[in-house]
């Protein structure tokens, strides 16, 4: 099995691609169950966020598992595969380590540094663990990444708050309209993770009276009791947008929940940050009159201050140490199945040169054969004691596969070669057609 990781991001696609790739928590079910049932990907776990939609598989062909992902996630967007290809990239081995590492860290997150990534990506691997996506090589890749993820918070963050998604839309819209948060009354829509990093972002800002609506009212009930604000029933929506002066949506539903009727009877002024992929706000609200829309999609294009260059070398100097050696151990199991053929071919020696000597000294007795066997097995064992454990050494080192293959040239082995691909590849290596893949399956 290989490592393969295949989505797109606001990297790649525009919002617009990215609102089609979507997932609920149940889809992304869907999509793994899937993969996992066709021939090239044995598992899978699926991560969907406001800025991503991206597939990490363990694949024993990796042509074979990037045609079955890229042709899932087109059926799922609604999309021709040859459409997608130009959005998505393609990460193998090596580098889909370093993709998974720098994902956990918040660095490849449209908010470099935002922590919440870590959480999403720890939901969408415990899904793939109850539901048996997740084997062997996808549990030690992403318990790792997560691992590293939580690292480079605690280390590189030097105590400082994380930047989010929330607190840089907030931010570009204060930019934008000149009206303070402080003492602004605010509406936040959705009593999910990220309507409650809202609420904690517009309080920590010092806003007025908050506002928190939801479909579920008990939830809604339990947030705003957390933060000193007031719960209000979804029909109640509309009636609530005349009292405020920023409204913060993030929904997750399928379809727009606020538009121009929404906003009838709003105050002067307006600031509504849509954080939903996708999208919670109508389009044709931004051409209403004293609104200002601040969306993923704008978010993307604006010019934000990232995180300083103390935090970045940080974050960079563990990813380095991290992802090194990760693929030092990593190299370094690839070489067993070597190692273990080796060995194999030795003993296969031994036993025939013994074999060999029964035939020719019938007269040895019990005694004297298991003598003769048990030194002859010795010797064998310490002359190749030291090559093997060098071997494995060498393996853990970059270019370390190469010991390996001469091994296995040196002394005829048969022994599977785990990286049959090269680890630099990109979307151009898609070359799939509707007909590839049948997303019925």
């Amino acid at each position: 099995m290989n490592l393969l990781v295949v989505g797109a991001s606001h990297r790649t696609a525009p919002v617009e691609v990215l609102e089609r790739l979507a997932l609920t928590a149940d889809r992304a079910a869907e999509l793994a169950t899937g993969l996992v049932a066709g021939r090239y990907v044995g598992e899978a776990v699926v991560l969907s966020t406001c800025n991503r939609v991206e597939v990490y598989a363990a694949v024993s062909g990796f042509h074979g598992g990037l045609t079955e992902i890229a042709g899932r996630l087109a059926a799922h967007g609604g999309m021709a595969v040859d459409d997608l290809s130009g959005h998505l990239y393609v990460r193998h081995e090596a580098q889909a380590v370093r993709h998974a590492f720098t994902v956990a860290a918040g660095l490849d997150s449209m908010v470099a540094g935002e922590a919440q990534i870590l959480g999403q990506l720890r939901d969408a691997y415990e899904s793939a663990r109850e539901s048996g996506h997740a084997g062997r090589l996808l549990h030690e890749l992403l318990q790792q990444a997560l691992r590293v993820g939580k690292r480079v918070q605690s280390e590189a963050q030097v105590g400082a708050a994380a930047p989010s998604v929330v607190t840089a839309a907030l931010a570009v819209g204060v930019e934008h309209t000149g009206r303070e948060l402080a003492g602004a009354d605010a509406l936040v829509v959705g009593a999910g993770a990220m309507g409650a990093l809202s609420l904690a972002a517009l309080r920590r800002a010092g806003a007025g009276r908050c506002y928190v609506v939801n479909r579920d009212f008990d939830r809604a009930v339990r947030l705003a009791a957390n933060h000193d604000a007031e719960a209000v029933a979804w029909d109640a929506l509309a009636t609530v947008v005349p009292h405020v002066d920023v409204i913060v949506s993030a929904t997750g539903a399928p379809a727009p929940v606020i538009d121009e009727t929404t906003l009838a009877d709003r105050r002067g002024g307006l600031l509504v940050c849509d954080l939903a992929v996708p999208r919670d706000v109508a389009a044709s609200v931004a051409a209403l009159p004293g609104v200002h829309v601040v969306d993923i999609g704008g978010l993307g294009d604006s010019d934000r201050p990232g995180p300083g260059a103390r935090y970045l070398e940080a974050a960079e100097r563990i990813l380095v140490e991290e992802i090194d050696a990760f693929l030092g151990v990593a190299r370094a199991a690839q070489v067993a199945p070597t190692v273990a053929a080796l060995r194999s071919r030795a003993d296969e020696v031994v036993d025939g040169e013994l074999a060999r000597l029964r035939r020719r000294r019938p007269d040895l007795s019990d005694e004297q054969r298991a003598e003769i066997a048990h030194t002859v097995h010795r010797v064998v064992r310490q002359l190749l004691h030291q090559p093997t454990v060098r071997v494995r050494q060498l393996a853990s080192e970059p270019g370390g596969e190469s010991y390996a293959a001469a091994l296995r040239e040196l002394f005829a082995l048969e022994a599977p070669d785990l990286s049959a691909v090269e680890p630099d590849v990109t979307a151009e290596a898609l070359r799939v057609t509707p007909e590839t893949v049948d997303p019925r399956q």
